[in-house]
């Protein structure tokens, strides 16, 4: 074996994998580098392919429903939401003061992918996201409690920098999932940051949870260090049947 393809050996063991791909090509045009700039460049060149691994690998542990970013939301068609407003959440600065994003209005008007775009930036900078729906994440809390697991649960919850808890208010709650789910928030609380999306005005929760007090103290630690995002628009459901239907009547 000659000393090319040992180094390229030695590349391998030692999981340089990026180098190892580029060293091929780049032996020819680092002719007039010194050693210490061709260095530089190929192990930059790792870093970033090591980077960009990691947060994808992040991305796809944080469970998001879909692959949706800010730059695929159509403002224009939602006027009630203040762009710049969602550019600067964009940029995180929520998560060091470790506050609340609570997405309010009707199906369809884009809470969810405004919630998963933020969890998807958190996610790419290596911020430990998740991203649950309400009901999976009652029904979870439900059977660690009749497991006598609650506390591990709630701490595996409580662990991640950012949760973000989609569709409350879509199924009701009955007592003791609103009691659960409580104690989550109140384990969150002033530690980490959660984003909610809901349907119902808060002074809906009560029913919601099925419990006025229990429905209180949720907002109550939820609307504490928050920014709320009030949608009031028309579903992106009914945009895309109306547009189809107006390709097809065009069509006619």
């Amino acid at each position: 074996m000659n000393d090319y393809n040992k180094l390229l050996n030695n590349l391998e063991i030692l999981k340089l994998d990026k180098i190892k791909e580029c060293y091929p090509n780049y032996v020819d045009t680092a002719v007039n580098k010194t050693l210490t700039e061709s260095l530089l460049e190929l192990t930059n060149k790792e870093i970033k392919y090591r980077d960009e691994r990691a947060s994808e690998i992040q991305i796809t542990v944080s469970a998001f429903p879909f692959r949706k970013e800010i730059e695929d939301f159509d403002f224009d068609y939602q006027p009630s939401i203040n762009k710049q407003q969602i550019l600067e959440l964009n940029n995180l600065g929520f998560l060091s003061k470790h506050e609340n994003i609570l997405f309010v209005g009707p199906s369809g008007v884009g809470k969810t992918h405004l919630a998963t775009s933020l969890g998807i930036t958190a996610a790419k900078k290596r911020y430990s996201v998740y991203f649950i729906s309400c009901h999976d994440l009652i029904t979870q809390l439900n059977k660690a409690h009749f497991e006598n697991k609650l506390d591990a649960r709630i701490k595996h919850f409580c662990r991640y920098e950012l949760l973000i808890i989609d569709e409350i208010g879509y199924l009701p709650v009955d007592k003791q999932g609103a009691n659960l789910f409580f104690q989550l928030i109140a384990k969150r609380y002033e530690k980490h940051s959660t984003i909610v999306t809901t349907n119902q005005t808060f002074n809906k929760w009560g029913e919601v949870f099925s419990d006025n007090v229990l429905a209180n103290a949720i907002l109550d630690r939820l609307l504490h260090h928050s920014i709320i995002i009030n949608i009031k628009g028309t579903s992106y459901r009914i945009k895309d049947k109306l547009e189809h239907w107006e390709d097809s009547s065009n069509e006619k």
